[in-house]
């Protein structure tokens, strides 16, 4: 069985698109970090996924507002906290994003680089690895979101530019825009992808990222825990996601299709249910790095590891049929 100590060789790390960075196949979410994990629970989640090798921490300037009390920052406030308390800065690669803090609310030019002075922070740290733009906004030109994170790119604030929920059109239009004038570029992407979730990015916006050369960094890789196995028919699941709709799937023909699969290919190989699930992302073309959350030590394993279990193509096949 799966256990802590299989990650502590640490996973070969993976080249994100056409950038310098390296990282790790599985990229740890913050989103929980100064919500459902308080301070010490997220330092030790922290630690233990860094020790297993992990280098990859994903958060948002707006993680977590939506929760009463928080006002934003609070995700990126517990991890500049980390860092200073590490001294690991230079060995993690952070990705955060823009457009969705209650201060900072959109993709203006004045409101991308205030963001990003209050990103950098909060984290305490001199520059961001990998800065999203969180939410595209349609009204503001390609040529202005683009020109306003060059900025950011030439003054060393930024290592490097993506994009997270945009359509192909405003991505092939920003890149465009990019190449044309010799600015930055985006060589991310990070859509809303797993396996009950599929249409959001396969198809126009994968085949795009392919042609590109961008690497795809997928965020509800577990559609909210249901892709964990932990929601089951009359079970019922202690979580701050359970009533946001985790447990939906199981409703759908398509969502207990999945989960019979799932099972079947997680008992072949003594697995977890959701490093199984990790895995059948990580095979498909442009995955770099799910994106998955652990608020406690004990949920780490399972998402670790995605970096040593490879499925046959059968397997692949198995999943992708059962969630057609």
């Amino acid at each position: 069985m799966w256990s802590m100590t299989a990650f502590s060789a640490s996973s070969p790390l993976r080249k994100l698109g056409t950038s310098d960075l390296e990282v790790f196949p599985l990229s740890l979410g913050g989103n929980v970090f100064g919500w459902t994990a308080d301070e010490a629970q997220s330092f030790a989640v922290l630690d233990a996924y860094t020790a297993a090798g992990g280098n990859f921490l994903d958060t948002a300037d707006s993680y977590s507002a939506w929760v009463d009390g928080n006002s934003g920052g609070e995700s990126e406030t517990v991890i500049g906290k980390w860092l200073k308390a590490r001294g690991n800065r230079s060995d993690v690669v952070i990705a955060t994003k823009v457009s969705q803090h209650p201060e900072f609310q959109g993709l203006s030019a004045a409101n991308i680089k205030a963001a990003a002075d209050a990103s950098l922070s909060r984290l305490g740290t001199d520059h961001i690895d990998l800065y999203y733009t969180h939410f595209d906004k349609p009204e503001v030109p390609v040529e202005e979101i683009i020109g306003a994170l060059d900025e950011l790119v030439k003054a060393g604030k930024v290592r490097h530019i993506a994009a997270s929920n945009i359509s192909p059109e405003r991505l092939e239009a920003s890149l465009a825009f990019s190449e044309r004038e010799g600015l930055a570029r985006y060589v991310a992407l990070q859509p809303h992808y797993n396996l009950v979730s599929r249409d959001t990015y396969e198809g126009d916006l994968q085949s795009l990222a392919e042609r590109s050369g961008l690497a795809a960094v997928p965020y509800f890789s577990l559609a909210s825990g249901f892709l964990t196995g932990k929601y089951r028919p009359g079970t019922t699941v202690d979580s701050a996601r359970a009533a946001g709709g985790a447990g939906k799937h199981l409703e759908t023909e398509r969502g207990r299709r999945v989960l019979a699969a799932l099972d079947e290919v997680a008992q072949a190989h003594e697995a977890p249910v959701a490093t199984v699930a990790l895995a059948w992302l990580a095979a498909q073309p442009t995955i770099a790095a799910p994106i998955a959350s652990a608020r406690t030590v004990e949920q780490l394993p399972a998402l670790l590891g995605v970096g040593e279990l490879t499925l046959t193509d059968a397997e692949v096949a198995r999943l992708t049929d059962a969630s057609a």
